[in-house]
């Protein structure tokens, strides 16, 4: 006999099993065991160093032969094999296999188990299929007093819970309303009706404090100190901004693995806002107002309708489209366009994420001249943005990730319009100060991510266009100008250093039909320190007491508007070229200070000369050095402090254009940002 089951080894472990089932079927049953781990292996003997001959999922029953200490040989009744099963500990104290009494005849062996009978007279059992003889224990019989055995792991009943986000605050768990770390209802933790629909509410706290050293112009031999007679005046200015950013989102949806179903969203901003000048005619066309102002203003800065339009894929590639004021940026880093228009975007992804795309329509809105938010009461302005990009990650290497953009600016605002404080900001006060309209291109690549250790985020502009009249050539010309940014940067441990780059095309012949200089369409960029830079973060002015600006505030580009939010877009201006180093520190967990420095020159000053009615100033413009620090007492973005002091150190354009007595200009800004 075991000549010929040696041979049937030989031809395949199927052939055994096949061999012992014809053998052990008539054999009784006493007990059964319950698969209770995902899946259970079983062997042809009682030893896993063996090939398992298959495997048993989760939930079946198997009828018990006999047992060998943690090993069972049982015979599968939904396929009627056999083999053997090992018994052992899985995860929190069970066992991958449960034993259940089916109530059924025992059979009882001899210890040595090979070919002898049983002692109820019924065929032999083999312990293994070699026939060597074991030594096995049966079960016992279950004694009907002691409590019984669990039941199969088969459906069984259960208790519903009607409402599984509230299980919590079932166990007694209470939080108040006011509580934003635990579960809360009004924070989007809880829906609000049903089970997918949550109402997020958020209120922001955004103080700043600034004083700084700026060139301010003395307007028409108007000064507020005597003997002042120079063409800019004393030089102090202090601000005090406050700003309530208040917010409500109410979207359907379990938003885990895939974007809601739908979404609307109000964030209305309440702002309050002080202003000490050093010299009248600066704060207010009217030279009598003085030198300081107090004002208000509540703005709406989102208000919008989002509608999940399908899914395409079963991992959630999706196509959603957005109407309303919405916020956009158009880049990483916001060199071209980042505002909160009226417009309407049809966005998604595909391919597991690794494609989104934007496609949009954006009507600009007015802003209100003293706080920078939507105003909605003077209505859109007649200027609207059309761009379609398409980000691909893990585009060059994983973790880079890739850009390509197109935008369309078309402008046509050919009426005069003056700002709450009575400049004139559309057309610009230069030339025969007439109106124009102008439409241009934007095609972008911008990139962002990592090679290896070292960060890479790189951004490329080319603007192409027609403005239908230059105020300074006192013609139509041809838009062509250039932009790019990189910041490459390499981490140590708890440091970060960082190289600066920018390089923006000036305007070599403003009497010519070309406009050269590149100019954005409303920018608010994050680099080179721009949250702490002076020339970054502060508005220059040049001529009028404001109303045409070297810079405007938040802006990195020269670009010599009457402002930057209400203003028009100009291609006539000296260009930059920006090179800097900075390095960020991690001293704590909750601390972070960081520094620049950037050496700041204009591409061409042929324009500056122009405007300022004399030989054209040197291009070096000076070096911009500044310190911050942004500091999280307790660890979450709830609390943040941020404060930093700037310097501008003039170069010999900026002291040719301003004189020498302005000396080192500089700012000192604190920031309080609490969130509810």
């Amino acid at each position: 006999m075991n000549k010929y089951l040696f041979i049937l080894r030989a031809l395949g472990l199927s052939v055994v099993l096949a061999s012992v089932h014809v053998y052990a079927e008539t054999l009784p049953v006493g007990y059964q065991l319950q698969v209770n781990s995902n899946s259970i292996r079983v062997f042809a003997k009682p030893d896993e160093s063996e090939i398992p001959l298959f495997e048993i999922p989760k939930g079946n029953l198997l009828d018990v032969i006999e047992q060998q200490g943690d090993w069972y040989r049982i015979k599968v009744s939904s396929i009627n094999e056999l083999g053997w099963v090992h018994r052992v500990s899985i995860e929190y104290g069970e066992m991958s296999l449960s034993i259940l009494s089916n109530h059924g005849p025992v059979g009882y062996a001899l210890e040595n188990v090979g070919n002898d009978p049983l002692i109820d007279g019924s065929e032999a059992l083999r312990a293994k299929p070699t026939g060597a003889p074991q030594k096995v224990v049966t079960l016992p019989p279950i004694d009907p007093s002691q409590i019984p055995p669990p039941e199969a792991n088969l459906p069984r009943d259960f208790i519903p819970i009607e409402d599984r986000w509230r299980l919590m605050q079932a166990l007694g768990f209470k939080f108040p309303w006011y509580d934003p770390y635990h579960q809360n209802e009004l924070k989007g933790d809880l829906p609000l009706w049903g089970d997918d629909v949550f109402l997020s509410l958020g209120a922001i706290s955004d103080t700043v404090l600034q004083a700084q050293r700026v060139p301010l112009p003395a307007v028409s031999q108007t000064s507020s100190y005597a003997n002042s007679n120079n063409t800019f005046g004393h030089n102090k200015l202090n601000v005090a901004v406050q700003n309530i950013i208040l917010s409500a989102d109410l979207s359907k949806g379990d938003t885990t693995f895939k974007p809601p179903e739908w979404e609307l969203k109000f964030s209305p901003v309440i702002n309050t806002n002080h202003v000490q000048a050093g010299e009248v005619g600066v704060l207010n066309v009217d030279p009598s107002k003085g030198t300081s102002r107090n004002d208000n203003f509540v703005g709406v800065q989102e208000m919008f309708a989002d509608v999940h339009l399908r899914n395409v894929s079963d991992r959630y590639d999706f196509d959603s489209i957005r109407v309303g004021i919405q916020p956009f940026t158009s880049d990483f880093r916001g060199f071209l366009y980042q505002d909160v228009p009226f417009g309407v975007r049809l966005f998604g992804n595909r391919d597991n994420n690794q494609y989104q795309y934007n496609l949009a329509w954006f009507k600009r809105i007015e802003k209100d001249t003293n706080s920078g938010l939507n105003d909605l009461a003077q209505g859109f302005r007649n200027d609207d943005i059309i761009t379609a990009n398409l980000y691909i990650q893990d585009s060059i290497v994983k973790g880079y990730t890739s850009q390509f953009s197109w935008t369309y600016n078309v402008n046509s605002e050919f009426d005069q319009h003056y700002n709450t404080n009575g400049f004139l900001v559309r057309p610009l006060i230069v030339g025969d100060t007439q109106p124009h309209r102008y439409h241009v291109h934007y095609f972008g690549y911008a990139g962002e991510g990592h090679f290896d250790r070292w960060n890479l985020s790189t951004t490329t502009y080319i603007a192409y266009g027609q403005d239908s009249h230059n105020p300074i050539s006192r013609k139509s010309a041809t838009i062509f100008s250039g932009f790019h940014a990189t910041e490459l940067s390499r981490d140590f441990d708890w440091i970060r250093l960082r190289g600066n780059l920018a390089l923006a095309s000036g305007s070599n012949d403003p009497y010519g039909g070309r406009e050269t200089g590149f100019d954005a369409i409303l920018e608010n960029p994050n680099f080179a320190g721009s949250d702490t830079s002076y020339f970054i973060r502060q508005s220059i002015p040049l001529i009028g007491g404001g109303a045409l600006a070297l810079t405007g505030g938040n802006g990195l580009l020269p670009s010599l508007r009457s402002s930057k939010d209400e203003g028009q877009s100009n291609f006539v201006n000296p260009g930059l070229f920006l090179l800097g180093v900075g390095a960020d520190f991690d001293l704590t967990p909750e601390l972070r200070v960081f520094g620049n420095v950037s050496n700041l020159r204009f591409m061409d000053t042929t324009v500056l000369g122009y405007l300022l009615t004399e030989a054209p100033p040197d291009k070096a413009l000076g070096v911009d050095v500044s310190v911050g620090f942004h500091w999280r007492p307790w660890l979450h973005q709830n609390v943040i402090f941020n404060g930093s002091v700037a310097a501008l150190i003039p170069g010999t354009g900026l002291k040719q254009m301003y004189g020498t007595s302005q000396g080192t200009l500089y700012s000192i800004v604190f920031n309080a940002v609490l969130t509810f």
